[in-house]
C-alpha cells in the first residue's frame, strides 16, 4: 500500500524524477570544477518490490543498490541483465554470494576482507568491481576502515598497499562513504572533500587512477556532487518512501 499522498510509481515519474535529479547533481559537479559526465545514480531499491523495478526498468534504468543479499536475489530474477551493486555492509561469511551476485560492491571496509573476495572471484572467474568504505565521519553506527588507520595503511607498504598490488581478480575502482546523518550541507562536504582527498593521496601511494568515488544519498547528494562523487546511492528521491 503506498503512503498517503505518494503517487503511483509508473515508468514516467520514475524517469521525471531520475532526470531532474541526475541534470541537478551534474550541474552542481560542474559548477565546483567536476566532471558532469563521470557521476551517475545507482538506484537504490532496499524495501522496494519487484513491480517498482520492472517500472524502473521500463523507465530506462539499469544500475541498481541493494543493501542486504538475501533481500537483493530475488530481485535479480526480474532484471538480470541490469548493473547490480551491493551498496550495504558485507560480512565475511556473505563473501561468496556477494561475488557471485553482484558486478559491484561498494563496502569493502578491512584487507582481510579484500583478500578473501579477490580468493573468492578467483575460484568463481570472476572480476567484480569493488570501491573500499571509509568512515570519514567517525560515527560508531558506520561501518568502514577508520579514517586515522586508513591513512596509516597507506603509509605501511606491507598493508593495504601491496595488499591492491597483488590482487588477481577484483578490481578495486575508488573509495566510499557514507555521509553524517542529517548534517548540515557544509558538514557534508567537508566529510566528501576528505574521502576524495584520501582518494587523491591513494592514487599517488599505489599509482593507480581510483576513478570512482561512491558518496551521497537522497539528504546529501548534491554536496557530494559539489565534492566529485561519481557514484550517488538515491532510493527515497526517485521511489518516494520506502514500502518496507
Amino acid at each position: 500500500m503506498l503512503p498517503v499522498d505518494e503517487p503511483a510509481l509508473t515508468p514516467d515519474l520514475i524517469r521525471s524524477r531520475h532526470d531532474a535529479l541526475l541534470a541537478r547533481l551534474r550541474a552542481a559537479a560542474e559548477t565546483a570544477g567536476h566532471d558532469p559526465d563521470a557521476l551517475r545514480i545507482v538506484a537504490v531499491t532496499k524495501g522496494f518490490d519487484s513491480g517498482v523495478i520492472r517500472a524502473a526498468q521500463a523507465a530506462g534504468l539499469s544500475r541498481f543498490g541493494e543493501n542486504r543479499i538475501q533481500e537483493a536475489i530475488p530481485k535479480m530474477a526480474t532484471a538480470p541483465n541490469a548493473e547490480w551493486h551491493l551498496v550495504g555492509h558485507l560480512q565475511g561469511n556473505k563473501a561468496r554470494p556477494a561475488v557471485r551476485a553482484f558486478a559491484a560492491i561498494h563496502s569493502v571496509d578491512s584487507t582481510d576482507l579484500l583478500l578473501r573476495l579477490d580468493r573468492i572471484a578467483t575460484e568463481e572467474s570472476l572480476t567484480p568491481v569493488v570501491l573500499l568504505q571509509v568512515n570519514v565521519s567517525g560515527e560508531p553506527s558506520k561501518a568502514g576502515f577508520e579514517l586515522r588507520r586508513f591513512r596509516d595503511e597507506l603509509r605501511r607498504p606491507t598493508s593495504l598497499v601491496a595488499a591492491l598490488a597483488g590482487l588477481s581478480a577484483v578490481r578495486v575502482t575508488g573509495l566510499m562513504t557514507i555521509g553524517p546523518a542529517a548534517a548540515p550541507a557544509e558538514e557534508s562536504r567537508r566529510v566528501f572533500g576528505t574521502l576524495r582527498r584520501l582518494r587523491d593521496e591513494l592514487r599517488e601511494v599505489a599509482g593507480r587512477p581510483f576513478p570512482e568515488l561512491s558518496m551521497g544519498m537522497t539528504g546529501d547528494a548534491e554536496a557530494a556532487a559539489a565534492e566529485g562523487a561519481t557514484l550517488v546511492r538515491i532510493g527515497t528521491a526517485i521511489f518516494g518512501p520506502r514500502l518496507a
